[in-house]
């Protein structure tokens, strides 16, 4: 099963399609998206098979919600809600391409997925995990109404922040 198309005022986040694995490959292969999601850019070969994990596994067995997120018909980025191992909660996930940076897409795209989680999924609230050094993500989230839970520090000493916001 597939998750539902949202519609925000400027995006509109769908399930993946086949012809999408490009434009996802090179999201998740430029290396200041991978810095800022807090993870390492993995080789072309592993983030082809992610996507294809999405299409043949996470859709047909509705494991979690992910989209491909378009604005004027170019895309921009992925979403996710997902269950996080790190709470018992929902976590929400979301990338901008680097072109897409600076223009309130991230904002949007942030609320859109509450509104999402709140009135599809029926959540109370929903978590964020963001880098220390991510300062535009973390004023993004504290304009959204996000708060500081806790610090996860990781194996190599990174630290992030884990938030949280109501949905209500």
């Amino acid at each position: 099963m597939t998750p539902t198309t949202v519609h925000t005022d400027r995006l509109v986040l769908t399930p993946y399609r086949p012809g999408d694995e490009d434009a996802f490959v090179a999201l998740l292969r430029d290396e200041a998206v991978c810095r800022w999601m807090g993870q390492e850019r993995a080789p072309e070969k592993e983030i082809r098979t992610v996507f294809r994990a999405i299409l043949d596994d996470v859709y047909p067995k509705a494991r979690f919600d992910v989209w491909a997120v378009w604005s004027e018909g170019r895309y921009v980025g992925h979403a996710e809600v997902k269950k996080t191992g790190n709470v018992d909660g929902h976590e929400l996930v979301a990338a901008l391409t680097r072109p897409s940076w600076g223009r309130g897409l991230g904002t949007e795209l942030v609320r859109g997925l509450i509104d999402y989680a709140a009135g599809t999924l029926r959540l109370p609230e929903v978590y964020g995990m963001v880098g220390a050094e991510n300062t535009a993500s973390l004023a993004l989230c504290a304009r959204l109404g996000f708060r500081h839970v806790r610090d996860v520090v990781g194996e190599d000493g990174t630290v992030t922040k884990m938030l949280v916001v109501p949905t209500a």
